[in-house]
């Protein structure tokens, strides 16, 4: 009996593999099969490939937390992404938000934390990372790394597992638990809503980027806290900063490289 058991769960295992491979099913899978174009675009805008560009990000600290309870990065960002206002912190998206320093950079956290940064709250995103473990554990790949650095999502080809935030040390990404479409004030229609059961997170605004504008976040600072480039680019603004202040990047022991960096302003 035993022996029958074996068998069966064998054949089944291999008529099921047999399914999941077909055409029409890894049909599903192919970047850019879903339809409208323009959607295919704002998940993928078209990039130069190439090793000339890595795009990054410098926050400055000091700058970012004059302006204690501005919201102008988030809102800013949320509003061109069709971000839902879901007033529940279990099931809130969030692109861009703030947190506590301590909470942010939890290996700064003693008693001779200087004072101006002591329970200051610090503009956290998705930090594009050099060795990104989220797209390791994706099994669908719906989240992937382009040549310029940005880790984007395609909404498509999420199954809403969480792998991927399971995989995040950052708490970058968010699951939408219910369709967010009604918690959206006014819907852009230059960037794609998402549906029930997907992930999603900040793309450096990647749609913006290709047509030669600056993430919504660091447009909107009114302190010009934020300061977004080409990491490969010598002489941009983003590598002076980088090259002439004391930056750090949040949990760096982790070895996922964060392309996102903070310093504070002499």
């Amino acid at each position: 009996m035993e022996t029958n058991r074996r068998v069966f769960l064998k054949v089944a295992g291999l008529a099921t593999l047999g399914f999941m491979v077909t055409k029409p099913a890894l049909d599903v899978f192919a970047r850019g099969q879903f339809g409208e174009a323009s959607v295919g675009e704002a998940l993928d805008p078209p990039h130069e490939v190439g090793t000339t560009t890595k795009w990054g990000m410098a926050v400055n600290l000091t700058a970012c937390s004059e302006k204690d309870g501005c919201t102008a990065c988030t809102d800013a960002c949320h509003d061109y992404h069709n971000v839902p206002d879901i007033d529940n912190k279990e099931e809130e998206i969030k692109w861009i938000w703030t947190a506590p320093y301590e909470k942010v950079f939890p290996e700064h956290g003693n008693e001779f934390i200087e004072d101006d940064l002591r329970g200051s709250e610090v503009m956290v995103l998705c930090n594009h990372c050099e060795h990104p473990p989220c797209i390791k554990v994706c099994p669908t790949r719906a989240t992937w790394k382009r040549e310029d650095g940005i880790v984007m999502m395609d909404f498509h080809r999420c199954i809403g597992c969480r792998y991927c935030m399971a995989g995040c040390p950052y708490g970058a990404r968010s699951f939408n638990w219910k369709d967010p479409r009604p918690f959206i004030k006014e819907t852009n229609p230059d960037f794609p809503t998402r549906t029930r059961g997907v992930v999603e997170k900040c793309n450096f605004c990647a749609k913006r980027l290709s047509k030669g504008l600056q993430p919504a976040c660091v447009e909107a600072c009114p302190e010009k806290a934020l300061t977004f480039g080409n990491l490969l680019d010598d002489h941009s603004e983003l590598r002076e900063i980088l090259a002439t202040h004391t930056i750090v990047r949040r949990l760096p022991e982790l070895g996922t490289e964060p392309n996102v960096y903070y310093y504070k302003a002499d």
